[in-house]
């Protein structure tokens, strides 16, 4: 699972397979779709064409995007339609959920976390766990939208003041509160760890 690649080409979002309350939050996934596909990025997300993942997944098609969509047989009905499966690029059902977040993985070189609900929080937090572990060193990002994650960055907070984030350093997700900021940012963060693997490659390489 190790991951040494910091290119990105592909971006992952995370997000809620319903509305929610508020509608911004909509506005949001059809807005970082855009921007997605405005960035010539290609979409890798959970299949669902409904909630704040369809408007994702819309956002990029409607700007010419490229879309892959993974999701486990099981719940092609429950989060998505069959007729709107077949206008993404690419379609991948798994057998589960784990092969559906392992295939996500493997295909994203960033990873985004819209407002959602427990499965979204779930799926971000593995992620922060591999980084932790030192698997992986792709950009996260928290999409801040209305402060929707700010109890998930005190808990965090709260966490490392009670000694439990012994690794801290590799895990530091991006907070960007406005859509526009968050492939800008992703870029500086992988353009930045290129630039520090490259300055350990030459203090090495003249040892």
């Amino acid at each position: 699972m190790t991951e040494q690649s910091v290119s990105i080409r592909s971006i992952c979002v995370y997000c809620g397979s319903r509305p929610g309350r508020d509608p911004s939050h909509m506005a949001a996934g059809r807005a970082l779709g855009r921007e997605i596909a405005e960035y010539g990025l290609r979409l890798v997300y959970g299949g669902g064409t409904k909630g704040i993942m369809g408007a994702v997944a819309s956002g990029v098609l409607s700007g010419g995007g490229q879309v892959t969509g993974i999701i486990p047989e099981f719940l092609i009905d429950m989060e998505a339609t069959r007729h709107s499966l077949g206008q993404l690029n690419e379609l991948i059902v798994t057998p589960d959920m784990h092969a559906r977040k392992h295939t996500m993985f493997e295909r994203s070189d960033a990873f985004v976390a819209l407002p959602g609900g427990i499965g979204t929080l779930e799926e971000i937090v593995e992620i922060m766990t591999w980084a932790q572990l030192g698997r992986h060193e792709k950009p996260m990002v928290f999409a801040n939208i209305n402060g929707f994650w700010d109890p998930m960055m005190e808990l965090m907070r709260h966490m490392t003041e009670e000694g439990f984030l012994h690794t801290a350093h590799r895990v530091q997700p991006l907070v960007v509160d406005e859509i526009s900021g968050i492939i800008p940012a992703i870029m500086a963060q992988a353009a930045q760890l290129a630039a520090d693997r490259d300055g350990e490659e030459d203090v090495i390489s003249k040892m």
